[in-house]
């Protein structure tokens, strides 16, 4: 089951029209959201930054719209699809159907699927630099839209060359992101994650961590532009997603990274649950 504007409907049943606006213009935003034992993880923070995407992009947000009320909409499909230990929440909203680029409306429609969860965190993790396309830094590129081209041609790079993920850069050659998370460079106790005006994706582990390492004396965090020659000299490397939470990359062309301090900063992220 899924859950269409507030009523459930079959998975299999056809809810999108040929005008929708998501289908045809990329005009709307998304979130995934991580669930363990019913509770919805970081919830608050999806939510807000939710908020903070759609006024972005001048889509009207109904008054019932609340925290509770779409938490309330994500247990119904979890608890009708008989998912509650580990479950993945995708939460997608869009402009309603019509218009060319200048909609009719700015109103909304919402769809949540939660569907089953199984984390595979890889022992071994090869990563390679993008460099075919670039992300273009400015605010636009750090919501998430449902226009995720960039990443979706990465991705298929990153499986034809045999990588397990891809790291993206922009305009100006500066580390920006992997294909599906931030990323976090470690030099000594100094953890270094390139800038917001950078082009990533505000991501919600990655403000996490960032405020988590704030209030640690062992550790130091750069928020800064990153080149990717810098990825030579770090002892560490990896990539954070609300639904990993944390994975250590191991390999980066002859560079093999060690995953001490990151082990560590997992330990950290999940005592905050």
């Amino acid at each position: 089951m899924i859950n269409f504007n507030g009523e459930l409907v079959s998975a299999n049943k056809s809810i999108l029209s040929k005008d929708n606006r998501g289908l045809k213009y990329g005009d709307g935003v998304f979130e995934t959201i991580k669930m363990h034992n019913s509770k919805l993880i970081f919830f608050e923070e999806h939510y807000f930054r939710l908020m903070a995407s759609m006024r972005m992009l001048r889509m009207d947000i109904p008054m019932n719209f609340t925290l509770e009320y779409v938490e309330s909409q994500i247990q119904r499909v979890a608890k009708a699809n008989k998912l509650v230990e580990f479950a993945r929440v995708r939460l997608t909203v869009f402009r309603k159907d019509g218009g060319l680029y200048t909609p009719m409306t700015n109103e909304i429609d919402f769809v949540i699927e939660v569907t089953e969860l199984n984390i595979d965190i890889k022992n071994q993790f090869t990563v390679e630099l993008y460099k075919d396309f670039y992300i273009y830094s400015g605010l636009l590129s750090t919501i998430k839209t449902t226009n995720r081209i960039l990443n979706v041609v990465a991705s298929i790079f990153s499986k034809e060359n045999d990588f397990d993920s891809c790291l993206l850069i922009n305009e100006k050659k500066q580390l920006v992101e992997a294909i599906y998370g931030n990323i976090f460079l470690v030099f000594g106790t100094t953890v270094v994650t390139p800038s917001i005006t950078s082009g990533c994706v505000k991501g919600i582990v990655r403000a996490k961590l960032i405020n988590i390492l704030k209030k640690k004396l062992s550790f130091s965090v750069e928020e800064r532009e990153v080149s990717p020659f810098e990825l030579q000299k770090a002892d560490e490397l990896f990539i954070t997603n609300s639904i990993i939470d944390i994975q250590p990359v191991t390999n980066y062309r002859k560079k093999v990274y060690k995953k001490e301090i990151t082990t560590q900063i997992a330990e950290l992220l999940r005592n905050s649950y």
